[in-house]
């Protein structure tokens, strides 16, 4: 049976704005169904890289935590330290990163947890029903202490997953420095030295010492790689690939049963944002010009039919001259496909369907 995604432009006038239309789509779409009175809510975002200015406005994450608090229910913003070098790679520099760029409880009405703590070990073990290749997700304490799980998500590509929807931002968002490294493993990245300048740029950005260059060429120790991508992302010359597609697919897969972790045995719901779409992750401590016009905002209870939706919605829409889209070939309709021609998203939802977490059927309805 297809689940109900419900869809909302970003048009607005003097009688609705975007804060009070994303409420109405809440409404619309059942979220107020959920018993909040008393409850600890954990809102899951992403709060952007320093330099980065495609993440989500702190309005947005005011408008759903307000929308719970008028329900009785005790919201806080949440997430996980990163792998890789940057502002978010602990928990006080990444508390410094969300009041930087806007997060605090004057702007959204309610408090930023860092769910793995300082170091990044406040962790929970969670069996994952049904999981192929993780048997315990290693999940921040913070997100699973919570009664109710609420996503918000700011819809964009990826360099490694081909796009960074609801799974992604609750797969691998949730996991602690620990579940991330399980999640990345499997896909290690190798230099084509024949491409390779020895800019170092690579060596600067990876946060375990795994790249070397000597003789004006990069090299990566597999056996220090955790394979999070980032130096794929940051090299000029495009020097550094996955070694396989089944790299990307494997990750897709355990970001579907980390999610699976994250949000079985408790009420749960879903809202993607799908603007400022730039090619990758708002990890990076700069965002690309976005490479479709600004679509619009998605709700729903099953994230796997959100994604789906939001992948369908970027795709109808036209290849923007001059962005990272506008590739020579234009007969891959894919944008996210396109853009990282290694990466399989599609992979990440059909497992996360597998595994019953929702299904690729949607019936879309607009507010």
């Amino acid at each position: 049976m297809a689940s109900k995604v419900y869809y909302g432009d970003l048009r607005a006038d003097f009688r609705e704005n975007l804060q009070q239309k994303l409420t109405r789509l809440m409404k619309t779409a059942g979220m107020d169904q959920i018993d909040f009175d008393k409850k600890f809510v954990a809102i899951k975002m992403h709060f952007g890289e320093p330099g980065n200015l495609a993440f989500l406005r702190p309005n947005w994450a005011k408008t759903v935590a307000d929308f719970v608090k008028e329900r009785g229910g005790k919201p806080f913003l949440t997430d996980c330290n990163t792998l890789y070098v940057g502002g978010r790679k602990n928990g006080l520099d990444h508390l410094d990163t969300a009041a930087l760029n806007g997060f605090s409880p004057l702007s959204t009405g309610c408090q930023v947890v860092i769910a793995d703590g300082i170091k990044g070990l406040d962790e929970v073990y969670v069996p994952v029903e049904g999981g192929e290749y993780v048997k315990e997700a290693k999940i921040g304490q913070a997100v699973m202490d919570a009664d109710v799980f609420i996503s918000l998500t700011h819809f964009k590509g990826h360099e490694s997953a081909g796009f960074g929807g609801a799974l992604k931002n609750i797969g691998m968002g949730c996991g602690s420095r620990a579940g991330k490294m399980e999640q990345h493993k499997s896909g290690k990245p190798h230099v084509h030295h024949e491409d390779c300048v020895g800019c170092g740029m690579c060596t600067k950005i990876c946060a375990h010492s795994a790249i070397a260059v000597t003789e004006r060429k990069a090299s990566i120790d597999h056996d220090k790689c955790v394979g999070c991508g980032r130096c794929i992302a940051v090299c000029p010359q495009d020097a550094i690939i996955n070694d396989s597609d089944e790299g990307s697919v494997m990750l897709n897969r355990k970001i579907a049963e980390y999610t699976k972790a994250v949000v079985d045995g408790r009420p749960c719901f879903h809202i993607s944002i799908v603007i400022d779409v730039s090619p990758n992750c708002d990890c990076h401590a700069e965002n690309d010009a976005a490479i479709v016009p600004n679509v619009g905002m998605f709700a729903s209870f099953d994230p796997v039919a959100l994604d789906m939706a939001c992948a369908d919605a970027v795709n109808a829409q036209p290849i923007v001259r001059g962005t990272a889209s506008d590739t020579g070939d234009h007969s891959d309709h894919d944008h996210f496909h396109r853009i990282h021609p290694d990466t399989c998203w599609m992979s990440c939802l059909e497992h996360a369907e597998k595994l019953g977490i929702g299904t690729r059927e949607y019936e879309l309805i607009k507010i």
